[in-house]
């Protein structure tokens, strides 16, 4: 690969074997280093590989905005957590935690102390992201001073669930968090049911509405027109069919956009099998 712009000593832009726009970060890889010039390998920590039409001039500016030192620890972090490769096509991944971690460094170093209310929520909707979250943690921690307070792992597991939306907008998935959370409790309210949030019936509802915010967000929802299954749904199921209409109408009310009938449908056989669980689990 050979070096198209120097942003500065430890990233630089290039193209790789594919023709492809590719964000090199390494110490020291953008020193003295001149346009044409074949990168050194031995210095490459991370390759970043812009998607979905990504500028990669632009995001290759905004690597360079933050604290080089910060952005080093992060890279390093996100790949020794397992969340990335030598190789990634996440880069507004890595921009927002480093510049989430240096932000919380910079309120350590002043005394200033915050705490994340959606603490349990997250713990509770998120439980894969939250154990990356800490392990992610861990990892920074290893190559930071001041030490991150644990509760970081909240917003780190913000962070990783926002890497899933094609906006990169973090009060989407605030927002997304709230929704689902307002909608297990409209659930159990109407069933008169306590939910296990844990069990794997809510878990799989969790993991749909999840999912179907993705659609929503990307202008894809599942078939406006009933199908065949939705119908079959909405006969099998009236009463969870009223609750998902229910939870439909939160939906536009929170997000600004109405649910297909078919997502409906689907929410409703969601809303089906949890209750169904829960109903036959008995009382806590």
């Amino acid at each position: 690969m050979r070096v198209l712009r120097v942003l500065n000593n430890n990233v630089v832009l290039s193209r790789d074997d594919a023709d492809r726009g590719v964000i090199l970060t390494g110490r020291g890889i953008g020193f003295r280093a001149q346009v044409g010039q074949e990168v050194d390998p031995a210095k490459i920590v991370q390759v970043f590989v812009p998607a979905d039409g990504r500028d990669p001039d632009h995001l290759a500016e905004a690597f360079a905005m933050i604290d080089q030192e910060v952005l080093r620890a992060v890279v390093i972090a996100l790949r020794e957590a397992g969340i990335e490769d030598g190789e990634s096509d996440r880069p507004t991944l890595a921009i927002a935690v480093a510049d989430h971690v240096s932000g919380a460094l910079d309120r350590l170093r002043r005394g200033i102390e915050i705490e994340y209310p959606l603490r349990a929520e997250v713990q509770t909707l998120y439980p894969e992201e939250y154990d990356r979250a800490r392990r992610l943690l861990d990892e920074v921690n290893r190559l930071v001073d001041p030490l991150l307070p644990e509760h970081e792992a909240t917003a780190l597991a913000l962070h990783l669930v926002n890497a899933g939306f094609s906006t990169g907008d973090l009060s989407f998935t605030y927002t997304m968090t709230g929704v689902i959370q307002q909608m297990l409790a409209i659930v159990g309210e109407r069933y008169g049911l306590e939910l296990d949030r844990h069990s794997m019936a809510a878990a799989r509802f969790i993991t749909h509405v999840r999912y179907m915010f993705v659609r929503i967000q990307q202008h894809r929802q599942l078939a406006g027109e009933q199908s065949l299954i939705s119908r079959t749904i909405r006969q099998a199921y009236p009463e969870e069919t009223r609750t998902a209409e229910q939870l439909a109408v939160i939906v536009q009310l929170r997000m600004g956009e109405g649910l297909s009938e078919d997502e409906v449908s689907y929410l409703a056989l969601h809303v089906a099998r949890m209750t169904t669980e829960a109903e036959a689990a008995g009382p806590s």
